[in-house]
């Protein structure tokens, strides 16, 4: 089993920046893709960025260049750095977790909120 704990989510003004921190524990094997995903209230759950166990990296359309994402594999843990922040990044962030075959894993979940 798989425990994903997220942390760093808040209030912000828009402009600000908020880092968000994931951190594995439990039986975790080395080859996989940890990211994070958001949904605002009346959307679907959509992806914000991901990253490999190798270091490549995906982002969604929408955060290109203002998001950062990394991860400390010895830590098992993941981060996403968020720059200038804008109100509709408002919304509650979710780390994943995801072996190859589909298995994976979700976070209780942070919020963000950008207030405008």
């Amino acid at each position: 089993q798989v425990e994903l704990v997220e942390s760093g989510g808040g209030l912000v003004q828009s402009g600000g920046s908020l880092r968000l921190s994931c951190a594995a524990s439990g039986s975790i094997f080395s080859i996989n893709t940890m990211g994070w995903y958001r949904q605002a209230p009346g959307k679907e759950r959509e992806l914000v960025a991901a990253i490999t166990s190798g270091g490549s990296t995906k982002y969604a359309d929408s955060v290109k260049g203002r998001f950062t994402i990394s991860r400390d594999n010895t830590k098992n843990t993941v981060y996403v750095q968020m720059n200038s922040l804008k109100p509709e990044d408002t919304a509650a962030y979710y780390c994943n977790l995801k072996y190859p075959g589909k298995l994976e894993y979700w976070g209780q979940g942070t919020q963000v909120t950008v207030s405008s």
